[in-house]
């Protein structure tokens, strides 16, 4: 199976293999919990947690940032993403054929042209093995062909070409991690299943190229990086989520989100905020801290789904407001994960309308209900 398959081909090989299953679930380390177990406080071992943590359901690593190219007079501003997602296949654990798929790799990478308001995205999907997807447990280097992700000496590569678009990216650490939730345990839901291990690193300087339709670019910028794992995310009323990683321009880092059920309500809630000095502890924001109040929608003339592209946003530490740079910024991801969702290059605002940070804003469950 490659990522030219083509879906039919690709659910004919799902039911050969034992994995006519929903795809998309997480786990991690030591005795690791069930589905039916909440997660347990450890102490999160780095680089080993940059790795993958193959005896999770489901796993990925989601980078996202601002960049620019060109003079001042003549600057173009774009916005950039790779994701990859790593999924156990309980099904074929027991298989002893090097072709059973016990882990599937996933990845998906868009650009947003915002002076050309064009988004560019593509997708992949294999099953890990053979060189072709691969993720490593000691440290993070993912592969799915001639895309990946690898970290080495303080500072992450990104690789990625799809239809009309290339990019090949240095991304150097310029904070230390930031661990979210409670050192690292990340509560999704009012049951302690549903929560996950996540850590993400902010304010990552980048420099590289970036090439649409031929036509290659020196880019610079600044990126945000997450990675999380876990064995059950979601609540079952849960639809989807609502979530922001904005780089501050002062050098803080903000996260919120929010899991919503089918009336658009908050089912739970979280995030935190870490201001830019070196040991600065990061505020964690408790569930019930957080609102996400929509301002503005768009409704996609693909999906008809109608997505809130402008938010206010409040928390402890402020209110914000959260504004897509460009309204078009949905990702149809049936060919590979199943979703279709809305992800892209977002600005953030403080409450006297002065621009403070840009990031990402995603939005998922809105065309269908999100099944992990």
């Amino acid at each position: 199976m490659t990522d030219a398959t083509p879906p039919n081909l690709f659910r004919r090989h799902l039911l050969l293999t034992g994995l006519a299953t929903p795809w998309w679930p997480l786990q991690a380390a030591a005795k690791t919990p069930t589905a039916a177990e909440p997660l347990r406080p450890r102490v999160l071992q780095f680089p080993r947690d940059l790795g993958s943590h193959p005896d999770y359901a489901i796993e990925w690593w989601y980078i996202t940032g601002h960049l620019r190219a060109g003079a001042r007079a003549t600057e173009r501003e774009f916005g950039f993403q790779l994701t990859f997602f790593r999924s156990r296949v309980e099904s074929t654990q027991g298989m002893s054929s090097a072709f059973a798929a016990k882990q599937l790799i996933f990845a998906h990478a868009a650009v947003t042209d915002v002076t050309g308001q064009k988004l560019w995205h593509d997708q992949r999907i294999a099953r890990q093995g053979f060189e072709v997807a691969q993720a490593r447990n000691d440290d993070t280097a993912i592969t799915l062909r001639d895309w990946s992700l690898t970290h080495e000496a303080s500072q992450y590569q990104a690789h990625a070409a799809g239809h009309g678009f290339r990019f090949a990216l240095a991304l150097r650490e310029m904070q230390p991690l930031l661990l979210q939730g409670v050192q690292g345990l990340s509560r999704k839901g009012p049951d302690a299943r549903q929560a996950s291990f996540y850590y993400s690193l902010p304010q990552l300087q980048v420099t590289g190229s970036l090439a649409l339709e031929g036509q290659a670019m020196p880019v610079q910028g600044t990126a945000w990086l997450d990675h999380e794992w876990s064995q059950a995310l979601m609540h079952p009323q849960a639809v989807g989520w609502d979530w922001i990683g904005m780089n501050l321009l002062d050098g803080s880092a903000l996260t919120a989100f929010r899991l919503r059920d089918k009336a658009g309500n908050a089912l739970w809630d979280g995030g935190s905020f870490r201001r830019p000095a070196l040991g600065a502890t990061p505020q964690v924001f408790a569930h019930g801290e957080v609102l996400f109040q929509p301002v503005r929608s768009w409704t996609s003339p693909l999906t008809q789904a109608r997505y809130p592209v402008e938010w206010t946003v409040r928390t402890p530490t402020a209110a914000y407001t959260v504004k897509a740079v460009l309204d078009n910024q949905e990702l149809d991801s049936r060919n590979s994960t199943g979703a279709v969702y809305w992800e892209g290059l977002s600005e953030l605002f403080d409450s006297q309308g002065q621009l403070i940070g840009r990031g990402y804003l995603e939005m998922t469950g809105y065309a269908s209900p999100l099944r992990l």
